[in-house]
């Protein structure tokens, strides 16, 4: 077992996850990959032993099958040395609301929310009960902009998002650090499976998975929280936050705010 413990990547088949394994394998973690393509999966794990001389081991699972995932979870349980995990697998949609299938939004949720929820529930008592440990969640732009795409998609990603602000409160003081990256526009399959060619796209906003990971760990490195690779003015990022910080004390109160009154109060 490798002295940094074990990574696990969700959709780590190709595209962002394949690049996370890929990177972290470089940093001598052995590999947990986790896909529903067995025999990309394999090839995958094969090339990263070869390289990287760490271990790589598969899962074939499709996380939106309710006993594939519990599958999954019982492996993060008991396994005492995983000591990161990235959660990736997800997919999106650039269709409207009403041109959208509620079925398959459904499974957008399963697989977007449901399982990042319960393989970070699988890992999380794990990691505090050793006093370490790594949750990188993979979410998007569209979880503070929710009009770019289909509504659903930035509602899942939205969740991404808050659920890792919780984690990284109730967490942090136990060891375990919780990154959340918002990755915009990124050359992957993502775009085929939300119908939209990415040729379609203007060339100036599709960053590599490859620069994209590279980016994010780098973040990682730095001590970020958020991680937004695309985004040039960090300080609109901080701007945004410090907002966001101001605003939480003043959310709840007895009074009803001034501007609601209907008459001028004397």
């Amino acid at each position: 077992m490798s002295d940094k413990g074990t990574a696990v990547v969700t959709g780590a088949s190709s595209g962002i996850g394949a690049i996370y394994a890929d990177r972290l394998a470089a940093r001598g973690h052995d590999v947990l990959l986790i896909a529903r393509d067995a025999e990309r999966l394999a090839q995958q794990a094969e090339r990263l032993a070869a390289r990287h001389g760490v271990k790589a081991r598969v899962i074939v699972a499709d996380l939106t099958q309710h006993d594939a995932l519990r599958k999954v979870e019982d492996v993060l349980k008991s396994d005492t040395s995983i000591s990161a995990l990235v959660n990736n697998a997800g997919f999106g949609g650039a269709s409207e609301l009403l041109q959208s299938d509620v079925d398959r939004m459904e499974e957008m949720i399963d697989i977007n929310v449901t399982a990042v929820m319960r393989l970070t529930y699988a890992v999380a008592p794990g990691f505090v009960a050793r006093g370490a440990g790594t949750i990188i969640n993979i979410s998007s732009i569209v979880a503070i902009g929710p009009e770019i795409l289909n509504g659903v998609y930035g509602g899942s990603k939205a969740f991404v998002l808050a659920f890792s602000q919780s984690l990284r409160k109730e967490l942090g003081d136990k060891g375990v650090r919780v990154q959340v990256v918002l990755p915009g526009a990124t050359a992957t399959q993502f775009w085929d499976t939300a119908g939209v060619p990415i040729d379609n796209l203007p060339g100036s906003w599709v960053m590599t998975p490859e620069n994209l990971v590279d980016a994010a760990l780098l973040g990682f490195d730095r001590g970020e929280f958020v991680t937004i690779p695309s985004l040039q003015a960090g300080e609109e990022l901080e701007a945004y936050e410090t907002a966001r910080q101001a605003m939480l004390p003043h959310l709840s109160n007895a009074t009803v705010a001034p501007r609601y009154y209907l008459q001028p109060v004397a």
